[in-house]
């Protein structure tokens, strides 16, 4: 056969999509495919999609409309694939394959049968496949950090969320493969790890009969890898196993990202969380108590369906009372084929909007606080990026995760991709600012 053809991937959401792309990449490269940046040279461009709430679909079909008009064949992948199946390949004569959630695997395969003249839907209806440390995988986050992902998929059936729908039930990988590819990043010069899934808590419930978060961290403390961090510890689960094996496995950050979405027993009945309201304030006490000085960061939606002013006030002063180091707020997002799209009582967007708004404004002055209080003290930061204009270095230190929350600024030498201690002499709302100690 001859020439193969020029790929790009265009990739969109969240970083448990992101090592899908990375896998799709690897395949493709391992494969002798030339994968490259720019998607203008690029025979096909793979459009790994969102499809989580509204916003992300617009962005994702708002790509999808550009790449096409400019006559690029698009091969659809990820959740907007998994969603819109059909209607993608009906509206968008451009799209040569879509591909699901579950069957990213097999890229390679559908370029193959497109380049044959087919239009390929290889979409599995309940996603099974998780990739493993066998399957290769081309990283494009900074050379620094992975991702690294221990589940996919989820068995909550929380009333806004269509993420079941798109990516299955939850299904586990062993505590030796996780570990083994640890090790590979490792190798590969990796100095923070971060473990995702859609509830990391739940870890190895599926595969072993019972969570096995506290035993997986324990292996991943003999990894040399200075940092691990946990992404969406649900509060239930942060037995005192786990948060004693947080405490103790010197790698391991203490940094916590729940989603909790709320505070109000009410709504999270409503939202169909129960396990979780009768457990708010208790267990955030018991964390604190068990790790002092965790960075804890939470996200809550606003406007739920029956939110009423009552309830946003209880949220409100839970936020006030537990002082987060950081806190996300969406507001709801209306999502057809949840329970939540045909609820009564749904919220005005003017006043979702406006309660978000409030609640953000109650969050920054404890943020600030949180910031002020780091000058003067030295932190490890990890160098990621380097401003050619100012000279100066930007990185994060441990109670900062990648994208979602603030950066450390820095003077004085560092090198790319290593941790340097970092006296911090000012601090914004949201960063830090710091000198080579």
């Amino acid at each position: 056969m001859g020439n193969k053809p020029t790929i790009a991937i265009s990739h969109l959401g969240c970083d448990k999509n992101r090592i899908d792309t990375e896998h799709m990449l690897g395949l493709l490269v391992k494969a002798g495919y030339q994968v490259d940046a720019n998607e203008e040279l690029a025979d096909y461009v793979i459009v790994n999609t969102c499809s989580f709430i509204q916003e992300a679909r617009e962005e994702s079909v708002r790509t999808l409309v550009e790449l096409a008009e400019a006559n690029k064949k698009i091969v659809i992948s990820g959740c907007l694939a998994q969603h819109f199946q059909e209607k993608l390949l009906k509206e968008l004569p451009e799209a040569v394959a879509v591909v699901g959630t579950g069957d990213y695997q097999k890229i390679v395969e559908v370029i193959e049968r497109v380049e044959t003249g087919e239009r390929v839907k290889q979409i599995s209806n309940q996603p099974t496949y998780i990739a493993d440390e066998t399957i290769p995988r081309y990283r494009t986050t900074t050379e620094a950090v992975a991702y690294l992902r221990v589940a996919e998929g989820c068995d909550y059936r929380c009333a806004f969320c269509i993420i079941p729908h798109l990516r299955g039930s939850m299904r586990s990988r062993s505590i030796e493969s996780i570990v083994a590819e640890a090790k590979e990043l490792a190798s590969q010069g990796v100095r923070e790890i971060i473990l995702v899934s859609q509830i990391t808590t739940n870890y190895g419930v599926d595969l072993y009969g019972e969570p096995k978060l506290a035993q997986l961290l324990r292996e991943l403390g003999k990894v040399d890898i200075p940092w691990i961090r946990i992404h969406y510890a649900y509060p239930t689960g942060l037995t005192p196993e786990v948060l004693t094996a947080i405490q103790e496995t010197q790698n391991v950050l203490p940094y916590l990202d729940l989603p909790l979405q709320h505070s109000h027993p009410e709504i999270l009945h409503a939202m169909n969380r129960p396990w979780q309201g009768r457990v708010n304030d208790a267990i955030i006490e018991r964390v604190k108590d068990a790790i002092p000085g965790a960075v804890l960061r939470t996200t809550f939606i606003v406007g739920f369906p029956g939110e009423t002013e009552e309830h946003f006030t209880h949220l409100l002063e839970f936020v006030k009372r537990h002082e987060f180091d950081r806190v996300g707020v969406f507001t709801f997002s209306k999502e057809e084929g949840t329970p939540a799209y045909i609820l009564p009582n749904q919220v005005p967007q003017a006043v979702m909007e406006a309660r978000r708004n409030v609640l953000m404004k109650v969050q920054q002055p404890i943020a600030a606080r949180k910031n002020l209080s780091c000058i003067g003290k030295k932190v490890d930061v990890l160098i990621e990026q380097e401003n050619p204009q100012t000279g100066e270095f930007i990185g994060r230190s441990a109670g900062f995760s990648p994208d979602v929350d603030g950066v450390v600024y820095v003077r004085g030498d560092a090198a790319l991709g290593t941790i340097v201690p970092v006296k911090i002499v000012d601090a914004g709302v949201y960063d830090l600012y710091g000198q080579i100690a």
